[in-house]
């Protein structure tokens, strides 16, 4: 049996290893998309006061602190059972729709848009930012770096820096907003939606008028029939700060709808000995594998899935976007996994649109911003939509507060099972005969590479409890070597 290793896989936060088994008349046979990293976050937050958690957490990975750290922030309301102040909850979804914004159009630019702009078998080194400004003009790539500064500076406004906040507190934010800082707030946003309309109109005439790249977003290559997971408010449209989490079978049914403190009623984690990722799944549907269809409890998040969820967005021009989209593709859901792409430029636009309207509304600048708790803690969820998906923390403590067990569960975590499966399909439908060109590797990073994995956050099993074992078996299924790292 021949073995392809592509390592390490690229333009991803955190490290990871496509490993593909030809059988001996070069089909695929197998392929997995193997994590070996460990970080172990849950486990040396033990013995910390709870109030750090948003602080420490926000340390995962450079790619997600805010997201963190806004998560961290909602479990502790729960924790402590306090209310933020109306204005204190503003001013937390003000910061998460510039980070989400800030953080969509980093990986438009710079990680997916090397495939689809410049070209998925492009020579390597054109596919990059680099090769992306060339295709699109100074002017464009100047304008996707000014729309990142002043939605960084948002974030260092609103949480004392732009990387690793420090602002959130049980019951409310540390710091308030004052009106010259509003008035940067609200400029920023609307430059945001400016760039968003120039990138979605860019997409629509370097993408949507390709026929080639078309074809493979709309073919089988890159599709897989799953349920879908994201945050919705009260009228069933997308939210990414707050609201139920809502559930929808294969083919758009809704299959569950629940608040985020309810989510052990519906998800499992199961683990593989060959990654330190564990995979999540729908725990009423069951653990089938690494397959999709209705009787799998396989689901996606991330932007393709909450628009898939939801039943409109709350803004306008991403509404006119969503309603093309969906258009475009022949209705919901839509199951093609590289209109992850797309539907990530909707929601920038939505977050846009929502930097505004949250820095126009006069409550903003309110110093109103902070409940301060009287409840004992006992245990809390906090759960935001990053902008890889559905993240939730869940700490439990001892009544003086200090942590004794924490639970992570992250976009990357939900989405890992089909992550594999798309790296896999893609594998068998592009490898035959053995032949492997160095584009066509590329093509199969591409099927994770429309998840934005973030495979730091995603990695949390403790040393010892779960050894990283590969098994290597022969084109019989006979298992002819063990390779075994970690201990029992």
């Amino acid at each position: 049996m021949k073995k392809i290793t592509i390592d390490p896989i690229t333009r991803l936060e955190g490290h990871g290893k496509i490993e593909i088994f030809l059988d001996q008349s070069g089909e695929v046979n197998q392929a997995y998309l193997q994590i070996p990293e460990l970080r172990g976050f849950e486990k040396f937050c033990e013995g910390r006061p709870a109030e750090e958690l948003p602080r420490i957490t926000s340390r995962i990975c450079g790619v997600c602190p805010t997201a963190h750290h806004l998560a961290g922030t909602k479990a502790l309301d729960d924790l402590f059972k306090v209310q933020p102040t109306f204005a204190a909850a503003k001013i937390r979804e003000l910061m998460n729709s510039a980070f989400i914004a800030e953080d969509h159009i980093l990986h438009f630019a710079f990680l997916g848009a090397p495939d689809f702009v410049v070209g998925p078998q492009v020579p390597a080194a054109d596919r990059n930012i680099l090769g992306v400004i060339d295709k699109v003009g100074k002017e464009v790539g100047s304008q996707i770096i000014e729309m990142r500064k002043q939605l960084r500076q948002v974030l260092k406004i609103i949480g004392g820096k732009p990387v690793c906040p420090t602002c959130g507190l049980p019951g409310g934010v540390s710091k308030g907003i004052s009106e010259e800082e509003r008035k940067t707030i609200q400029s920023a946003g609307e430059y945001g939606v400016e760039i968003c309309s120039v990138l979605l109109k860019l997409f629509e005439d370097v993408v949507l008028k390709n026929q080639e790249y078309v074809d493979l977003v709309t073919g089988d290559i890159y599709k897989h029939q799953t349920y879908y997971m994201g945050t919705v408010d009260n009228n069933n449209l997308v939210n990414l700060y707050d609201g139920d989490l809502r559930v929808i079978d294969p083919l758009g049914n809704q299959y569950a709808r629940f608040r985020p403190q309810a989510y052990q009623d519906y998800i499992r984690e199961h683990p593989e000995p060959w990654s330190y990722m564990r995979f999540c799944y729908l725990k009423d549907v069951g653990w089938k594998g690494f397959v999709d269809g209705i009787d799998s409890g396989v689901y996606r998040v991330a932007p393709l899935a909450r628009l898939n969820v939801a039943e409109g967005m709350a803004t306008p021009k991403a509404q006119a976007e969503y309603e093309k989209m969906y258009n475009t593709l022949g209705g919901k859901p839509a199951h093609n996994t590289l209109a992850f792409h797309w539907a990530r430029l909707i929601e920038a636009m939505y977050a846009c649109e929502r930097v505004v309207e949250l820095s126009s509304d006069p409550e903003i600048t309110s110093e109103e911003l902070v409940n301060l708790p009287t409840n004992n803690p006992q245990e809390g969820v906090g759960v935001v939509e990053a902008p890889r998906g559905t993240l939730i923390h869940h700490y439990q403590t001892d009544n003086k507060g200090l942590i004794t067990n924490v639970n992570l569960i992250v976009a990357t975590q939900n989405n890992g099972a089909a992550i594999n499966m798309s790296v896999e399909k893609a594998a068998k439908s592009l490898i035959k005969d053995g032949e492997v060109p160095e584009g066509l590797l590329n093509m199969i990073e591409m099927a994770f590479r429309a998840y934005d994995p973030c495979h730091a956050c995603a990695t949390h099993s403790l040393p010892g409890q779960m050894p990283l074992e590969i098994n290597v078996y022969n084109n019989k299924q006979d298992l002819v070597k063990k390779l075994r790292h970690g201990r029992e």
